[in-house]
């Protein structure tokens, strides 16, 4: 099929919101772009912080497919349905649901729609910490290593974590759990029609990543694996899934239901689905032994490698590798850090805590201009404290901090971990701090990429995508002067959507490969940021400070609650 006429969709559920991309598959072209905020999550509905609760009601993410697949086709013209050809999703993860016998996520049915144990379980959410305890002391019972593929160590933002949390949390919801579904697997099996969870089609992406299925084991660890590890267990297995796809495959065709509801017809293919960051890599154009950063509330650092270079290297304490979880056939290396634009985005409100509280009480200004005035700060907040942060001299006697304010995804997950400051005197104001915060961010990014050179596998360099990396100088080139290489950011400011529109199309036929998608339709880079040798020489002095910091915090003051 020629790709002349032919137009594809990337849809990228994020955390705050979802994004609807609507592109030409012969040149990459952005034809039309909507987004969408989640409602309930705007209102944080279903979330209790301070417990690590993180929810999301499953109407948030179906109305906002709608919403912005219309509004996309709405702004490119009549003729612009009849061209669409394919649709791709990526998502959050690990975001698992409990569904019934038919793949209905439990919220949407009479009795559960306001139970937040019958809702997404946000990749953030860390209420199963003592759940992946118990998975990472389990394991070691067994001859065969099943977390071998996952870094060896088993994280409570996962799928069985988030499952054996919630079946142990809400007799209700244990009772009307069939199976368990990931966000990614379900938005296509929603757009194709599925009745039957037995049918859906599972990505080895999401699979590989956080659900322990290997191809080595034959599928997901054995039965007796989990009834011992819990008997709440049982049967799950069976009703999970044994075999996985690459997201170049079609996930089925556009059901007539669906077609109907977006103006679209029955002959548009649906891939499977992935997580973002991997859809995002290709969105970025990641080459092999490039860790592709997408920087984020949190990061996920994703790598391909060939799959006879990574013959005997399993890589400890990372996310897991999974042969085609990011391109077909190459293994997919996955890292990251719990929290990135989260610490700034902390740290900017508690340095608003005063605009929060007190100026709506000014007896000055009336609140209308009150709620103005704390509109344009917060606003400023970030960009002015960056500005003044990159006027700061460089010292190695310099406020450190430890950037483990979600817990630390990886090298190594322990979710209980809490971050840290030290060094602070009488002169440490919000600048010096805040400098201090990026600085502990970007060291965070050099312990992943020194435990890939350290276990044998080269980063060659590195590529930023997302919001922080398109939008904040300060904080790239800090990036580049600790980890001491460049670090080149893609031009597109929604690579995990274009990358899905690559997927779509090769999913749809239009290329025989996802990589001939990815030179095709791939906009390239616009900045790139270089180290400077002697910051970095500071940074290796004060990187060792860190390390040492992050050692006392995890051995003396870590409690396990």
């Amino acid at each position: 099929m020629s790709t002349h006429a032919a137009l594809v969709i990337g849809i990228d559920y994020g955390t705050d919101s979802v994004r609807a991309l609507l592109m030409n598959a012969l040149n990459g072209e952005e034809i039309a772009t909507s987004v969408f905020q989640y409602p309930r999550w705007k209102k944080g509905l279903y979330c209790e912080p301070a417990k690590n609760q993180f929810r999301q009601h499953p109407l948030d993410y179906v109305e906002g497919l709608e919403a912005t697949v219309k509004d996309c086709l709405k702004q490119a013209g009549a003729d612009a349905a009849s061209r669409v050809k394919g649709i791709a999703i990526d998502t959050t993860g690990s975001t698992p649901v409990a569904v019934d016998a038919t793949g209905t996520p439990l919220a949407l049915l009479p009795g559960f729609e306001e139970n937040p144990h019958a809702m997404f379980v946000l990749w953030k959410d860390h209420t199963g910490t003592h759940e992946a305890a118990e998975i990472n002391a389990h394991a070691l019972k067994y001859a065969t290593n099943y977390l071998q593929y996952v870094g060896g160590i088993y994280s409570s933002e996962w799928f069985w974590a988030k499952l054996l949390r919630t079946l142990r949390v809400d007799e209700k919801v244990r009772a009307a759990c069939y199976s368990w579904v990931e966000h990614c697997d379900w938005i296509p099996y929603l757009l194709t029609g599925g009745n039957d969870v037995s049918q859906m089609k599972r990505g080895v992406c999401s699979a590989g990543h956080k659900a322990l299925w290997a191809k080595e084991f034959g599928g997901l660890p054995p039965e007796e694996f989990f009834t011992e590890l819990d008997p709440l267990l049982t049967g799950f297995r069976s009703r999970l899934f044994t075999d996985t796809y690459t997201s170049d495959k079609p996930a089925g065709q556009l059901s007539k239901d669906w077609a109907n509801k977006l103006g679209l017809t029955t002959d548009v293919v649906v891939a499977v689905g992935a997580f973002d960051a991997h859809m995002g890599a290709v969105g970025g154009e990641i080459e092999p032994y490039y860790l592709s950063k997408v920087m984020g509330t949190s990061t996920c650092d994703m790598l391909v490698a060939p799959k006879k270079q990574m013959d005997g290297k399993l890589v400890a304490g990372i996310c897991g590798q999974v042969d085609g979880s990011i391109i077909p056939g190459m293994y997919g290396l996955e890292a990251g850090q719990s929290a990135f634009g989260d610490t700034y985005a902390w740290f900017k409100n508690l340095l608003s805590w005063p605009l929060e509280n007190l100026l709506s009480e000014s007896k000055i200004i009336d609140k209308a201009t009150a709620d103005k005035l704390k509109e344009e700060l917060e606003g400023q907040m970030i960009e002015k404290l960056s500005l003044e942060a990159a006027k700061l001299s460089l010292q190695a006697t310099d406020e450190i901090a430890i950037d483990w304010l979600n817990g630390r995804r990886t090298p190594d997950a322990n979710q209980l971990l809490k971050a840290g400051i030290a060094g602070l005197n009488l002169a440490s104001d919000a600048p010096r701090i805040f400098k201090s915060l990026v600085e502990a961010t970007c060291f965070g990014a050099k312990a992943i990429v020194d435990r890939f050179v350290a276990q044998g596998v080269p980063v060659k360099g590195l590529i930023g995508l997302g919001g922080v990396a398109k939008k904040s100088p300060y904080i790239m080139q800090t990036m580049a002067d600790v980890m001491g290489m460049p670090i080149k950011i893609h031009k597109s400011e929604q690579t995990c959507a274009r990358g899905a529109a690559m997927f779509a199309a090769t999913a749809a036929g239009l290329y025989p490969m996802v990589e001939e998608a990815m030179e095709a339709m791939g906009q390239g880079f616009d900045a790139e940021y270089h180290p400077d040798h002697k910051k970095h020489t500071i940074h290796q002095e004060r990187y060792e400070k860190f390390k040492a910091l992050g050692h006392f915090i995890e051995t003396k003051m870590t409690v396990n609650n």
